[in-house]
């Protein structure tokens, strides 16, 4: 009984390391792909569509891809400069941030800061779901990782700035740009973009909300750390 036990435990174990190697490879070949051609859609995008249209079967989401060269480069420096001051020099991960957003949390006694960096919103957005998990932190830690070594800085960001959450149904700079000053993403001005900027961390609450006074404090802040933002 000892022996067929063992036997079994061994094809339980290998099957199951077989199927995250293939789970991995299937991610990994995502992020080769993208790297040449636009993702159409994100799992996060997904989830929201779900969401909208369990309320409105009719839903769509409003999203347009827009290529790096059209999108404002004020809005690439209001991103690093709100999002990821060192996106041009880390390898994926911001350790001092992490850990200032750690004690921050601990002494509020709550969640009130993140130290993700752009890449790392980007690996979660493109794959993952919004349960908060140890294998979904890993597994996040394993996708920043291959974006990094996969795509130049400038390709993450372009993604990052078409896939990113701006407000109910909202998608993406050029249709953020559209929803809230009727323009091209091309065309946003420095406290435009700083706006935009400010509202990534609840940007449905904000598309509701467009004039508390935090999102008008905080779009100051970004304006005045736009000039040291270095972007790809």
């Amino acid at each position: 009984m000892g022996t067929f036990i063992k036997r079994w435990f061994w094809r339980i174990l290998l099957l199951f390391i077989g199927g995250v190697l293939v789970y991995q490879s299937w991610i990994f070949s995502h992020v080769v792909y993208w790297n040449f051609y636009n993702p159409s859609s994100s799992a996060f995008m997904q989830d929201r569509l779900d969401a909208l249209r369990k309320r409105n079967a009719a839903a769509v989401l409003r999203a347009q891809w827009t290529p790096y060269d059209k999108i404002s480069p004020s809005l690439k420096r209001a991103i690093i400069a709100a999002e990821d001051s060192k996106f041009l020099t880390h390898e994926g991960f911001d350790f001092e941030a992490i850990q200032n957003a750690y004690e921050k949390n601990l002494k509020r006694g709550r969640l009130v800061a993140g130290g993700s960096t752009i890449s790392q919103q980007l690996a979660k957005n493109l794959f993952l779901s919004g349960e908060k998990t140890p294998w979904r932190k890993i597994q996040e830690a394993l996708i920043t990782l291959m974006l990094e070594n996969v795509m130049s800085k400038r390709r993450i960001l372009e993604i990052y700035l078409n896939v990113i959450e701006w407000g109910q149904g909202v998608f993406g700079a050029e249709a953020a740009a559209r929803h809230y000053y009727g323009v091209s993403a091309s065309t946003l001005t420095a406290e435009q973009a700083a706006r935009l900027a400010a509202m990534i961390p609840n940007p449905r609450f904000y598309d509701k909300h467009r004039n508390t006074s935090w999102l008008s404090k905080k779009t100051g802040i970004i304006v005045s750390r736009m000039a040291s933002a270095r972007i790809p």
